[in-house]
């Protein structure tokens, strides 16, 4: 039945993505914060899909924690879900994306219309520079930047790999930066196209307010992100019917926490 569910799902997934790509180029004729809603609409046609298709429903806390206008996102990566999940939780977000994706064809000219901020990772200085700019530019513009702050997916349980990118925008924009937890790599794992029936969980912490020394900064980010994206796959480990891997990642999440009790 998983795998039925998840070749349909996959199959309306991409056609509906392919779909929309060419339904939805007068959007690039209107003013970018007129053709935003589309890109939602998207958004959300695609998680309806993932729930009556699929069987993998979303649960969203914390929304009380959103500060209004313009701040950081650091999300928790394990998924392709999060990358078009998490656009319709905020209300005028950006997402920091690698600069190739800019050059797919239709896809890219939308990145570029909707004011998507690329990167060019093959140039660290120049490209934490030019990142910068447009991300201040954003945050004046009341827009919420969405990073994840280890820069690719991750499977779900992994031990945590920040990146300077996340301490670099946080020291140079002055900005809160808002901790997003979630379990999505129990559901949609990487590297394969099956769906696992259940609820992604979406944790919304308190935001870190700026002033913090990077040392600082990361340590509080990493214990607040890393502390609640525990506690989700513990959580969804202990259903009566858990995704395929979910106890042994907690197994090892419990290991893990004893081991640093017994050091520290």
């Amino acid at each position: 039945m998983v795998l039925l569910r998840s070749a349909l799902f996959n199959f309306f997934f991409y056609f509906y993505i392919v779909v929309a790509l060419f339904a939805y180029i007068p959007a690039f004729f209107l003013p970018r914060k007129v053709g935003w809603p589309l890109i939602v609409f998207w958004a959300r046609a695609s998680l309806w899909m993932l729930r009556v298709i699929a069987g993998v429903r979303i649960e969203v806390r914390g929304r009380q924690n959103i500060p209004d206008g313009g701040f950081i996102v650091a999300a928790k990566h394990q998924s392709v879900w999060e990358t078009f999940a998490l656009l319709t939780l905020f209300p005028d977000p950006t997402f920091i994306l690698k600069r190739e994706l800019t050059w797919l064809p239709i896809f890219g000219w939308y990145t570029m219309k909707m004011k998507m901020i690329p990167v060019n990772r093959g140039k660290r200085s120049a490209a934490l520079r030019a990142m910068t700019v447009d991300a201040r530019a954003a945050v004046q513009d009341g827009r919420q930047i969405l990073i994840f702050p280890e820069g690719t997916r991750r499977p779900a349980g992994a031990e945590p790999s920040y990146k300077f990118g996340i301490v670099h925008l946080y020291r140079e924009l002055k900005c809160p930066v808002l901790p997003v937890a979630l379990n999505s790599g129990l559901f949609w794992p990487r590297r394969t196209f099956k769906r696992y029936p259940g609820t992604v969980v979406i944790d919304i912490l308190p935001p870190i307010a700026p002033g913090l020394i990077g040392e600082e900064f990361v340590a509080s980010l990493q214990k607040a992100l890393e502390s609640a994206t525990d506690s989700l796959l513990l959580e969804a480990a202990q259903a009566k019917t858990p995704p395929p891997g979910a106890r042994e990642i907690a197994a090892a999440i419990l290991a893990r926490r004893e081991g640093q009790e017994a050091h520290g």
